[in-house]
Formats: structure tokens, sequence, C-alpha cells
């Protein structure tokens, strides 16, 4: 069994708002202050929605998320190219 790790209590505030949202928060506050497999289970989440937004809406279900981490990917593209 695993030893949670517990939260620092001086959170900047982007942080506690965040971590405020209920589901996405709480996805959050154990990715980052968790178990480090945590990213994986986040990983197999984010793919499994994914794949039941297709199943549920056809193949705007499947091109809208795409879409929609467009802005994702060029912050990381910047962020990789910035140092």
């Amino acid at each position: 069994m695993a030893i949670a790790h517990e939260t620092p209590r001086a959170l900047p505030i982007w942080q506690r708002l965040l971590f405020a949202i209920p589901v996405l928060g709480w996805v959050a506050r154990d990715l980052l202050f968790g178990d480090k497999d945590n990213i994986w289970y986040a990983l197999v989440m984010f793919v499994s929605l994914w794949g039941i937004s297709a199943l549920t809406f056809g193949l705007p279900g499947l091109y809208l998320p795409a879409l929609a981490l467009v802005p994702v990917i060029f912050v990381v593209l910047i962020l990789i190219t910035w140092s």
C-alpha cells in the first residue's frame, strides 16, 4: 500500500483554483502530489474518454477533441523550441 503524500499548505492561487474543480482537480492533485504511476492512469482515462466520445457521437466525437488539442500542441512545441 502506497503512502499518500500531503499537499503543501501554501499553494499559488492558480493551483488552488485548479484543484477546486471537481474531477479535473482531483486528477491534477493526484498527479502532482500522489504516486508516480498515476500519470499512466490519467493517460488511460483520457484515451478511454476520447474513445467513448467517438463511439457515442461518431466522427465529430473523434475529430473535435483533436481539434481542441491543437493550441496545446502549439504551446508544447513553443516550450520545446524555447530552451
